[in-house]
C-alpha cells in the first residue's frame, strides 16, 4: 500500500506532537508533501573533515573529528549553558548548548570518538561551537549514505528546541523509507522523453540525498521544470476558462468617435508599436469573450492615447468608460489631458476624487446612472458603492500594481455583464516576472518612444562635483529651461529627510539667489492646496527650479523641464530611478539626468548607477531590479511572495520558466481539458494541486 503523502506530519515515526507543532509553526510543514518539499539549500562535502589548529574565523560550517573530554553548567538560572571540552591531536575547542542541557548530556559519552558539525565563532581567544550536529564516529561512518550532506532552512527556535539539521535529515530518512522511495509520477511519459527528464522518485531521492554532483543538477532540474510548468498550465487553464466562461460585451463598432479622432485630432503618427497594441486590444474587443489585458508601455511612451481611442471604442458601442488611477495628481493629469479631446469631439467627461465637493459628487452620480455622463476619471473614488454606472463598458486601470487584487473585482461588479479590463503601467514589470505573476491577463507592450523623442543623458556624479554641477544648471536656466532636484523620502526616518530637503533647498537657495532664481518646494508635510500651488507655479514657468521629495514621481508633466538631478541617489530603487527621470525628456530639447551619492557605495548601488547610465529602457532595467531585489520586493507589499516558490527561481531559472511556458500552452492549445490517457498524471496533479490549497499557495 502506498503512503498517502496528505498524511499529517505527527504520524511519522520519530516526529510526535511538539515536534510536529514545531515543524508547522517554523517551516510551514503540515504534511508528509510538506516535509518532502522541503528541499535543501545547499549541500557540504561530507568527506572533507578539518583538524581544530586549522580552523578559521570565517563563520563557514565545518566538520571535526574527535573526544569529549569534559562536560560542565556554567552560569546562573536562565543565562545556565552546557559546555563540553573537544579535543584532537591538534587543539581543543568548546561545544555550547543553550538549551536541553539535561537531555543532552544523557546522551554523552566522555573519551567517545565523534563526529561534530557546526559554525565556529572565536570568542575569548578560544573557538566554541554553538548547538553543533553531533554523532558518534562509528555512527557516523554507517550512515554516510551521501557525500554530500543536504542543509535544509532553519530558524533559531529549531536549533534551540533540539531540531538541527541532523535531526531534519533523519526525519527525512524516515519519509524515504516510509514511502519506500516511490512517488506517484507527476509528469506524462511524452514530457519526460522529450526531455530526457529523471523520473519523480530519483528527482526526491537524489535532490535529498545526492549519489554525485551530476545526478543531483539533473534532479534539480526535473523538480523546477515540474514547479513551474505547473504554474504555467494554471494560468493557461485559468486563462482559458476566463475566455470561454465570461462573456465579454461585443464591441462591433469602430464608428464615428474613434474614426473622426483618428482622421481629424490626432496631432502625430502612431508609432509601429501603439498600432500593434491597437490592434490587439481591438481583436479582443470584438470577441465575444471579456477583455482582460495588461497594457505595459515605458515612461511617455503613448500608454495615454492608446487608452483614449480603445475608450472612444467604448462609446462607438454606446457604452460608458471609466480611468482608475492610484492618486489624485495622477487622476486630475489624465483628466486634464483627456478634457481637451474629448471637448473637440463632444463627449461628456467628469473627474470624481476624495477631494470632490459633495454636491458636484452627487451631479456625477446622477449623470452616470442616467447615461449622460460617458467617460468618469477617477481615484479609488470610483470603487464606491454609490458610484452606479448605466452601461460600464470598458475600466482602465492605471499602475495596477499600487491596487489590490479586491479593488480590482470591484469594479468587475458595475455592471451585469463584466466591463472589458485594461490595465495600464510604466513601470515596466520583467518578462520573466509578468509571465508568472500576470499569466492569465494577455500582455501588450509598448516598446519604442514617439519619434522626435531625444534619449535622456543620464550621469552619475560625487557629491564632490556639486560646484561643475550647479554650474551646468546656471547654463541650462540660462537657455530658459526648467530644474527638478528631488531628495528621498524613507518613511523610517521622516524628520532626517525633511532636514535633508531643509538643509538642500537653504544651500540651493544660497548659491541660485533672488530675483535671477525662483525657487518652488513640495514635499509630503504640505496642505494639499500649498502643494497645488507650488506645483502650478512651475508649470507656469514662474519658478526655475523645483525641490521636492519623491512626490512629483508620478503625475508631473512639464515638458520645458529639462534636467533631473537626484540626491542621494543611492537610497533609491531601480525603478523609482527610472520613473523620476521620466519626469524629464517630455519636450523637444535635450533632457538629463544628474545622480547625486556619496563616494561610499555598496555593490549592489554601484549595479544601479551604472545600469542608469547605460540604459534608458525600462524593461531591462527591471530584470536588474529583479535580479538585485528578488520578486517579493518588486511587486510591492500587495503583490509580495505571490511566488512562494519551493524550489525554483524565476530569476535565476529564467530559461526553465520559458520551457515550462512553452509547453504548458502547448499541452492546453492540443488537450485543453486535459482528456487524453496520455495525459493522465497531469490531470491528476493538477487536480490534487487545485484541491489542496496549501500546496497550491505559490499561485497568487
Amino acid at each position: 500500500m502506498s503512503v498517502n503523502l496528505q498524511t499529517p506530519i505527527d504520524y511519522l515515526k520519530g516526529v510526535g506532537p511538539s515536534r510536529a507543532n514545531l515543524l508547522r509553526s517554523e517551516l510551514g510543514i503540515y504534511t508528509y508533501q510538506d516535509l518532502i518539499n522541503l528541499f535543501p539549500n545547499r549541500y557540504i562535502d561530507r568527506t572533507q573533515y578539518y583538524t581544530i589548529n586549522k580552523l578559521q574565523p570565517n563563520n563557514a560550517e565545518v566538520q571535526i573529528i574527535g573526544e569529549i573530554t569534559a562536560l560542565k553548567e556554567v552560569g546562573q538560572q536562565r543565562n545556565k549553558r552546557l559546555v563540553a571540552t573537544f579535543k584532537d591531536d591538534t587543539g581543543i575547542i568548546e561545544l555550547v548548548w543553550f538549551k536541553g542541557h539535561k537531555w543532552i548530556r544523557e546522551q554523552l559519552k566522555l573519551n567517545t570518538s565523534y563526529v561534530v558539525f557546526g559554525k565556529c565563532n572565536w570568542f575569548s581567544g578560544k573557538y566554541n561551537m554553538p548547538h553543533p550536529d553531533i554523532e558518534l564516529q562509528k555512527t557516523h561512518e554507517k550512515n554516510l549514505h551521501s557525500a554530500m550532506l543536504p542543509i535544509y532552512p532553519s530558524t533559531e527556535k529549531l536549533s534551540s528546541r533540539g531540531v538541527s539539521n541532523r535531526v531534519l535529515v533523519k526525519t527525512i530518512q524516515q519519509l524515504l523509507l516510509e514511502t519506500k522511495g516511490q512517488f506517484t509520477e507527476t509528469l506524462s511519459e511524452d514530457l519526460i522523453s522529450e526531455l530526457k527528464l529523471v523520473s519523480k522518485s530519483e528527482a526526491l531521492l537524489n535532490v535529498h540525498f545526492p549519489k554525485n554532483q551530476h545526478l543531483l543538477s539533473r534532479s534539480q532540474y526535473r523538480l523546477k521544470f515540474e514547479e513551474l510548468f505547473y504554474i504555467q498550465l494554471q494560468l493557461s487553464i485559468k486563462n482559458l476558462k476566463h475566455k470561454q466562461k465570461i462573456k465579454g460585451l461585443p464591441f462591433s463598432n469602430v464608428g464615428q468617435y474613434f474614426n473622426t479622432f483618428f482622421t481629424k485630432h490626432l496631432a502625430f503618427e502612431l508609432t509601429e508599436a501603439q498600432k500593434r497594441v491597437l490592434k490587439e486590444i481591438r481583436n479582443d474587443l470584438g470577441s465575444n469573450a471579456q477583455m482582460n489585458r495588461l497594457l505595459q508601455g515605458d515612461v511617455g511612451s503613448g500608454k495615454t492615447i492608446v487608452a483614449l481611442m480603445t475608450m472612444l471604442i467604448a462609446l462607438d458601442n454606446g457604452f460608458q468608460a471609466c480611468l482608475m488611477a492610484p492618486t489624485e495628481i495622477l487622476s486630475i493629469q489624465h483628466y486634464e489631458g483627456l478634457l481637451l479631446e474629448c471637448n473637440k469631439l463632444n463627449i461628456s467627461i467628469k473627474l470624481l476624487t476624495g477631494s470632490t465637493k459633495t454636491r458636484e459628487r452627487r451631479d456625477i452620480h446622477n449623470a452616470l446612472e442616467c447615461g449622460e455622463l460617458q467617460l468618469l476619471i477617477g481615484t479609488h473614488a470610483l470603487l464606491e458603492d454609490k458610484v452606479k454606472f448605466k452601461n460600464l463598458g470598458l475600466a482602465i486601470i492605471d499602475e495596477q500594481h499600487r491596487f489590490g487584487v479586491a479593488q480590482r473585482s470591484k469594479l468587475w461588479k458595475k455592471n451585469s455583464t463584466p466591463p472589458h479590463i485594461l490595465v495600464m503601467t510604466a513601470t515596466p514589470i520583467p518578462r520573466t516576472l509578468a509571465m508568472s505573476v500576470y499569466g492569465d491577463l494577455d500582455i501588450s507592450i509598448i516598446d519604442e518612444l514617439p519619434p522626435g523623442r531625444k534619449s535622456i543623458k543620464t550621469v552619475h556624479r560625487y557629491d564632490t562635483n556639486r560646484l561643475n554641477v550647479f554650474k551646468f544648471l546656471r547654463d541650462e536656466i540660462a537657455k530658459g529651461r526648467q530644474v527638478y532636484i528631488v531628495y528621498p523620502l524613507i518613511q523610517e526616518s521622516e524628520k532626517l529627510d525633511y532636514k535633508d530637503l531643509m538643509d538642500g533647498y537653504e544651500s540651493i537657495a544660497r548659491d541660485f539667489p533672488m530675483p535671477n532664481y525662483q525657487i518652488s518646494i513640495v514635499h509630503g508635510k504640505m496642505k494639499p492646496a500649498d502643494k497645488a500651488f507650488e506645483m502650478q507655479r512651475f508649470i507656469k514657468g514662474e519658478t526655475q527650479i523645483m525641490v521636492a521629495t519623491t512626490v512629483i514621481e508620478v503625475g508631473v508633466n512639464v515638458p520645458n523641464a529639462s534636467v533631473m538631478i537626484i540626491e542621494s541617489a543611492e537610497r533609491f530603487g531601480l525603478s523609482q530611478l527610472h520613473q523620476l527621470r521620466g519626469r524629464v525628456g517630455r519636450g523637444a530639447e535635450q533632457s538629463y539626468c544628474v545622480l547625486m551619492t556619496s563616494h561610499k557605495l555598496s555593490a549592489h548601488s554601484k549595479t544601479r548607477m551604472e545600469t542608469m547610465t547605460r540604459s534608458n529602457d525600462g524593461f531591462e532595467i527591471a530584470e536588474v531590479d529583479l535580479r538585485l531585489r528578488g520578486p517579493g520586493d518588486i511587486m510591492g507589499t500587495q503583490q509580495s511572495g505571490i511566488l512562494n516558490l519551493k524550489i525554483a527561481d524565476i530569476v535565476k531559472d529564467n530559461v526553465i520558466l520559458k520551457q515550462a511556458r512553452y509547453y504548458a500552452k502547448q499541452m492546453i492549445t492540443k488537450d485543453p481539458s486535459l482528456s487524453l490517457s496520455k495525459n493522465k498524471n497531469i490531470l491528476e496533479t493538477y487536480k490534487a494541486l487545485s484541491k489542496y490549497k496549501n500546496i497550491w499557495n505559490y499561485i497568487s
